[in-house]
């Protein structure tokens, strides 16, 4: 059985190994496309599924990767929009539900690694969707707008 679970994969860019023989790589779409600059874009998940509805057993995880789309102002054939997806209209629900899963597939103390780029949402509205508190975090990025932030179910209730 696999340790990891990556819900959102896209192109598997933040992985050095992007194919972990312990890392179940998902996300809801199958694509591949040739970007403006003719390198290929390709999202090929183990599984596509929904974030908001894992097909998972309860506590079947150690660690959890969540890195959602984080845009909600984009073109639908943009580049950012085909590289880190698009949210919905009713993304808050979206996130939420996210969280809730991610949660919910992740062992009593597991680890949820959760990464959000806050160009377009702040991260304080995107953390008030969950009741788990994180332990830390790290800002990087040329603005610092990319936030990685690490919770441990049920060390910080």
């Amino acid at each position: 059985m696999k340790l990891i679970l990556d819900a959102c994969c896209g192109s598997r860019m933040m992985w050095f190994d992007r194919q972990n023989e312990n890392t179940v790589y998902a996300d809801k779409r199958t694509e591949t496309h040739t970007l403006c600059d003719g390198r290929s874009l390709e999202i090929n998940p183990d599984i596509e599924m929904d974030f908001r509805d894992m097909p998972f057993k309860d506590g079947q995880f150690k660690l959890v990767v969540f890195d959602p789309p984080h845009l909600v102002k984009a073109g639908s054939k943009s580049w950012l929009a085909l590289k880190y997806g698009k949210l919905n209209q009713d993304w808050r629900e979206d996130i939420r539900k996210g969280f809730s899963e991610c949660f919910r597939v992740l062992a009593t103390d597991g680890v949820l690694i959760f990464k959000w780029n806050e160009t377009q949402i702040k991260v304080s509205e995107i953390l008030a969707l969950t009741d788990q508190k994180p332990l830390f975090g790290h800002i990087s990025g040329k603005r610092a707008n990319t936030h990685w932030i690490t919770f441990m179910k049920g060390a910080c209730q």
